[in-house]
């Protein structure tokens, strides 16, 4: 177990490594984009990356205040799942009712590989991989479909 220091430096890294790995790699509407703070352009719907012991996880979180515009949100990508899975390349995780987080119901969709463990040095390059590889294939999904996503919460 790695102390709470060691935790932050190895987290510091680590991001610090991804960001890098990514930085020459623009989006497939041709900008540079902040990977790590991917921009949906929808308000409370967020790309997080989450790693750990128990694996590397890019998560798609919708999360808006009002469940209605939530499930809105959620039934429109429903109607995408076929699109976005060929794109990912890997079967994703939809769970509509995900958890709660700041009293937000939150939908997710998540793409996972649990044979990664973030505490194991050697997986470090296969985690990044596996991130950039999954966040690179959703930006080209999501640049041909996130003016619908747009346009229904405007």
């Amino acid at each position: 177990m790695l102390s709470k220091e060691a935790l932050k430096e190895k987290n510091t890294e680590f991001w610090t490594q991804f960001r890098k790995s990514m930085n020459s790699q623009p989006s497939a509407s041709g900008r540079q984009v902040n990977w790590i703070n991917y921009p949906t352009g929808v308000k409370d719907v967020y790309m997080r990356m989450e790693v750990d012991g128990k694996g590397a996880r890019v998560c798609f979180d919708i999360q808006p205040k009002d469940d209605g515009v939530r499930a809105i949100i959620w039934e429109q990508m429903m109607e995408l799942k076929n699109l976005m899975q060929t794109e990912m390349g890997i079967e994703a995780d939809f769970n509509e009712k995900s958890h709660y987080w700041n009293e937000r119901l939150i939908s997710r969709i998540k793409w996972e590989d649990n044979r990664l463990n973030y505490f194991n040095d050697e997986d470090i390059p296969k985690i990044i991989a596996f991130l950039k590889d999954k966040l690179v294939r959703f930006d080209k999904f999501y640049q041909e479909y996130k003016d619908i996503l747009i346009n229904l919460t405007s």
